[in-house]
Order: structure tokens, then sequence, then C-alpha cells
């Protein structure tokens, strides 16, 4: 009998370590999930960049500038103008990258005759702020840029181009800010959880429970921010009549071609898409520059 007691009791306390390890496990992958979404780690590669300079790079002038958002939080960007033009796209990059994200397109835009400002999001490239929100924080950041412009260099006709979570931002941002007329979105998730939960089952191999329950509510906790606000597809639909131009490359391996349908369907007209022929994130540029230059300068064009 004491020897069975003993065989039960050694079993028990086998079990509730196993237990306490695996919690602790959990705990642990989740935790660390949560950091890689607040503090992204970054480098310019001229493979997805093409460009890790500065505007010169492409021959273009410009002036380094420097606005707050309504947090007090600094901004750094690239202000390059085009003579006798009231027209400015504001490029948005997205998480873990910075303003070069977008110089592919300066050329183009640039000399259809758009001004161009290119800034960096809180907690990326110069700017301040101590962590990334996934678009939550981040759309004040594009608001004060419409704020800088109009204030500081007397432009009313404003577009936005977003890239990946800076798509996201974009489309919040223009929801919020009727001054912003215009945004084409490239590679932007619908919902973010559902993105979190494919990343969670796809590239990381782990199951959505509990992983994706634990990492959201760390995630809120440390930052928050609010997962429900952060999912355009519930909002694109308020920018309506102002156009919208959504952009996904159709073998998307980190954000499914999936949220960019969802985002063109929830979205009201007018609004266009291209279902890029690309299979790397964000790559829609890559796959056809001289092609979606063109429409992309023709979109703008016509309704800015």
């Amino acid at each position: 009998m004491a020897t069975t007691l003993k065989k039960t009791s050694t079993a028990a306390i086998a079990m509730a370590v196993f237990v306490a390890l695996a919690c602790i496990g959990t705990l642990v992958i989740s935790w660390t999930f949560s950091s890689s979404l607040m503090y992204p780690s970054y480098q310019c590669t001229e493979e997805h960049f093409l460009y890790c300079g500065d505007p010169s790079q492409l021959q273009l002038d410009f002036e380094n500038v420097v606005f707050s958002s309504d947090d007090g939080i600094d901004l750094s960007g690239w202000y390059i103008p085009a003579p006798d033009s009231s027209k400015v796209i504001i490029f948005v990059h997205g998480h873990g990258a910075d303003r070069h994200e977008g110089m592919r397109w300066f050329t183009s835009v640039h000399t259809a005759g758009f001004n161009i400002l290119a800034f960096d999001l809180r907690n990326s490239g110069q700017s301040g702020g101590d962590f990334s929100s996934m678009s939550y924080f981040e759309r004040q950041d594009v608001i004060a840029a419409v704020d800088f412009l109009q204030n500081e260099k007397n432009l009313e006709s404003i577009g936005v181009f977003g890239t990946s979570m800076g798509a996201v931002t974009s489309m919040m941002a223009m929801d919020q800010d009727p001054r912003i007329s215009a945004g084409v979105f490239e590679a932007g998730w619908a919902n973010l959880e559902d993105l979190l939960g494919e990343v969670f089952s796809t590239h990381v191999g782990l199951p959505r429970v509990p992983f994706l329950s634990l990492t959201t509510w760390l995630f809120q906790l440390r930052s928050g921010v609010d997962m429900a606000s952060v999912n355009p597809e519930t909002v694109v639909a308020n920018i309506a009549p102002r156009p919208v131009f959504v952009i996904h490359c159709e073998g998307d391996e980190l954000i499914n071609i999936s949220h960019g349908e969802r985002n063109f369907s929830a979205a009201k007209q007018p609004k266009d898409y291209w279902r890029s022929p690309c299979d790397v994130h964000a790559r829609a540029w890559q796959s056809a520059p001289e092609y979606i230059e063109a429409r992309v300068t023709e979109y703008f064009l016509q309704y800015l």
C-alpha cells in the first residue's frame, strides 16, 4: 500500500511539474511574441526597399523635417517639394520599417507633380516613441503629418500611400480625418487578430489556442491598445465618398491576399483594386514597376 501511494504521489508531482513548465513555456512564448509586436527589429535592405540612402540618391531635393504628434512624440521625415504644386502624398511605412520603404515610388510620384512627405512612425527610424502599437497610436502620427502639411507648407490637397501596417494606419487615419482626400493601401491586414492567428498556425507552427488569446491579452495589457479598433475592414467603408485603392500581392506569404480582398470588399465606391503578380509581402512595385507607377499616379491625379 505504501509503495502504491508513493508511486501515485510521484506521478502527481511529475504531472504538476509538467503542467507548470507548460504554463511557463506558453507564457514565455506569448510574452516574446507580444514583444516582437511592440519592439520590431529593422535593417534596410536594397532587396526590399531598393534604396537605403536619402532622396538625393534619386536626384531629388529635400529637407529634413520634424513635427510632433498630439501626444508629444517627435516625428522625423523628409519633405520633397514639387514646384508650383499644391498636391502632396504622405508615405507611411510598415511594421519594422522606416521612411525608406516608400522611396521606390518617389520618382514617379514626384515626376507626376506631387510634393512628398515621407516620415518615420513612432518607435521607428529617427522618430521618438517607446514602442510600436500596430497602428493604434500610429494613426495619430499620420494626422500630425496632415497638420504639418497644412500649417507649415500650406498644402490642402493631401493623399496617403501606406504599406503593410502603414496601409492599416493610413486607413484608420483617413477614417478619422476628412482632410485626407485619397488613399492607396498596399498589403494591409483586414483584422489583426485573424492575422496573428495565421502567423501562429502557419509561420510559427503553434496552435492558436492558447497562444493567440494570451499574446493578444499581453499585447493589449502592455501597450494600451484596443485590438478591436485596428481592424480596417470595419472602418474602410466610412471613407467614402473619398476613394480608396487596395493593392495586394496574390502570393503574399505574410499577410494573405484574403485580407486585401476583405478590405476591398468592405470599401464603398469609388474604389480600385490590383491583385499584384508577386509572392513576397509588399513587393507590388517590384512585380510591374511601370504599370503600377502609372496606375498610382493616374489615381492620385484624378482624385487630388
